[in-house]
């Protein structure tokens, strides 16, 4: 559902704000108070919904609960980074230090343990907003590159309409080179953001997985026209 704030004005750029709680009181609460401020409030109470709405709401900032009822929030964060930098605020009652570590380390952007103050909320969602690139926060979560139609949100892989199974890893890899598509991304990046610290020179990792992506996912896997390599340097997507 979508609640707009009744301001003559309407809202403006910086105003919309997807709120993701399985708590449906606390959502109506914080949807009242959040339009009295100004804000442009889509709620959802799912993680599946979340995702749906993060995709078609292209929301400034979200204020994610961690504890939803389907999927974990962790995974919400996970599938909202995979195409977009839009500000994630987690809203939890979790106050381990394990949990809001596992929350920074999987992308969100801050942490407010529940109970809390309206006015520091709105506080961090302002600085959320501010710190925030509005060209990422509004990213397309599908991209098609001729046969391909890649759903970062969904973390889905189609060619021709069929679904291409990918592992793991050759989704991570494919995901940073998409994010990244039209530039070159360096050897090292690929390593550190796929396999993680302690993997900058293991360059042969890159060729193995990109060769199996090629099969996969290219008409002619030794003439590639989308997953590209620069010798010595790194690898480019393009559409």
């Amino acid at each position: 559902m979508s609640e707009r704030p009744a301001t003559p004005e309407g809202p403006g750029p910086g105003n919309r704000v997807l709120v993701v709680d399985d708590d449906a009181g606390l959502a109506r609460a914080l949807a009242i108070n959040l339009r009295a401020h100004g804000w442009d409030v889509t709620v959802a109470g799912t993680g599946t919904a979340a995702l749906d709405a993060a995709s078609a709401a292209h929301p400034d900032v979200v204020v994610l609960d961690l504890g939803l009822p389907d999927v974990s929030g962790l995974d919400v964060i996970a599938g909202i980074r995979g195409w977009s930098a839009v500000p994630i605020v987690v809203l939890s009652a979790r106050q381990l230090g394990e949990d809001k570590v596992d929350a920074l380390d999987a992308g969100a952007d801050d942490y407010v343990t529940k109970p809390f103050a309206m006015n520091e909320l709105l506080a961090r969602l302002r600085a959320a907003v501010r710190r925030a690139r509005p060209a990422d926060a509004t990213s397309d979560p599908v991209v098609v590159a001729g046969r391909l139609r890649i759903d970062l949100a969904r973390r889905v892989v189609e060619r021709d309409g069929a679904e291409v199974r990918l592992t793991p890893t050759e989704w991570s890899l494919l995901e940073v080179l998409v994010r990244h598509r039209g530039r070159m991304v360096g050897r090292k990046q690929l390593l550190q953001d796929v396999w993680g610290p302690g993997y900058d020179t293991e360059t042969n990792y890159l060729r193995v997985y990109t060769a199996q992506l090629r099969r996969k996912l290219e008409d002619d896997p030794g003439a590639p026209r989308h997953l590209l390599t620069h010798p010595g340097a790194g690898y480019r997507f393009e559409v």
